[in-house]
């Protein structure tokens, strides 16, 4: 079964995926990810972006908007911080309130999704993950029952466009803790965090726009200035310092 080698996605965030024409990449994945079509319209450049000195400790923000306004942050992270899920909703938040005016009516708040690719383990050391991929999200129970609020929907306009079951209009968030994932590929979303894990594309693979990143993602595609370039930056300590 083949293979083909191809840049690490952090590289890529910040090297490639801003070309629209390279969209396709970034809504197969999110596709996978979110179970929903993806239509992505632009990217806004995040804050941690601005003056950003690109290695690999540092994570790496994308913020996306698709068709319908939704706001999708995606960042890459290879070192493990204390304050990980504070920066989370830190993040969420700055977005809702940049893009909101002061006095604008509360129905232009957009929905944002926070999307997480770490190279380590979130839960506690001493015991078994319970998965690979975490989802979290803002529910409501009844305070002595237990039981989940059937919430209205008048009160989530603009919010139903996917699903009257589950409707959320808070901030969602989605960890993938590539470092644990165990490479046994099972659907679409394996496929694309066993190639962010290990850089390289498998033949067999057949996820909506892998091949695509296949092909634009290509290592040997580079000119020799970029495998250069890209090569040395994964040879220095501080890139390698989870292994």
């Amino acid at each position: 079964m083949g293979s083909r080698k191809i840049i690490s996605f952090d590289w890529a965030i910040k090297n490639v995926l801003r070309d629209k024409a390279n969209f396709g990449i970034l809504e197969g994945f999110l596709e996978a990810l979110l179970k929903q079509k993806i239509n992505i319209e632009s990217l806004a450049e995040s804050e941690s972006n601005r003056n950003h000195e690109f290695m690999k400790y540092n994570r790496v923000d994308l913020l996306a908007i698709d068709e319908s306004g939704d706001h999708i942050i995606v960042e890459v992270q290879y070192s493990p911080e204390q304050r990980l899920f504070k920066r989370l909703l830190y993040g969420t938040s700055k977005d809702i309130i940049d893009n909101i005016s002061t006095g604008e009516d509360y129905s232009n708040v957009k929905k944002v999704y926070s999307v997480s690719l770490v190279y380590f383990n979130v839960e506690t050391p001493d015991a078994a993950p319970v998965d690979y991929v975490y989802h979290g999200k803002t529910e409501f129970f009844g305070f002595h029952s237990g039981k989940k609020a059937n919430i209205n929907t008048k009160f989530l306009e603009g919010y139903d466009k996917n699903s009257k079951e589950d409707v959320n209009v808070f901030p969602e968030y989605f960890i993938i803790s590539l470092d644990i994932f165990d490479d046994n590929v099972k659907d679409a979303l394996d496929e694309w965090s066993y190639s962010f894990k290990h850089h390289e594309v498998k033949d067999s693979f057949k996820a909506s726009g892998i091949k695509e990143m296949s092909e634009k993602l290509s290592y040997v595609k580079m000119k020799p200035e970029e495998q250069r370039i890209y090569d040395n930056l994964n040879s220095s300590p501080s890139y390698n310092m989870l292994g």
